[in-house]
């Protein structure tokens, strides 16, 4: 068995690049930046360590990345490692590592006051609301009350019922 997931919470570093297949499949590439901060044991000092990751999602999900995410935006992702290799010019293999989204969360706030969200640059984009952007989930069961009865009891009283 094996498993190939990747769970990320970043920032966007540009903002997406769309573009179509041939066959008219909608794609996007971005790029997002993870930080991680620790306490060096021997300093004490604060250090902090950079990550940049290639991201590639594709379809509705790549339209909607085109059409609402920005630099600077913050978002979470659910997805798989792939590695991709080709030949440059001079005939030297390269290859390239990306994430390839599946799941993907808006995770910028509504401004207080309910003023339309902006998104971290008000310059170009449409007012969207922070939303999570995959396939649906399943419906969550509601928390049903009990309702205590005493055994010595017979009938049920409208009080007790609790909602």
């Amino acid at each position: 068995m094996s498993l190939n997931k990747v769970l990320l919470i970043g920032n966007l570093t540009r903002d997406p690049e769309l573009r179509s297949t041939p066959s008219g499949q909608s794609v996007a590439n971005f790029a997002i930046a993870t930080n991680r901060v620790w306490k060096d044991p021997q300093s004490g000092e604060k250090k902090e360590a950079v990550e940049f990751h290639n991201i590639v999602v594709w379809r509705r999900l790549a339209e909607i990345a085109g059409q609402y995410l920005r630099k600077g935006s913050k978002i979470f992702l659910e997805g798989r490692l792939q590695t991709r290799s080709w030949q440059d010019q001079s005939g030297t293999k390269k290859y390239m590592t990306e994430i390839i989204a599946e799941n993907m969360q808006m995770l910028d706030r509504k401004p207080q006051g309910g003023a339309p969200y902006q998104g971290p640059s008000a310059q170009s984009g449409p007012s969207m609301p922070p939303q999570s952007v995959s396939q649906p989930l399943p419906p969550q069961p509601e928390e049903i009350p009990t309702i205590q009865i005493d055994e010595n009891q017979d009938e049920v009283k409208i009080e007790d019922i609790p909602f």
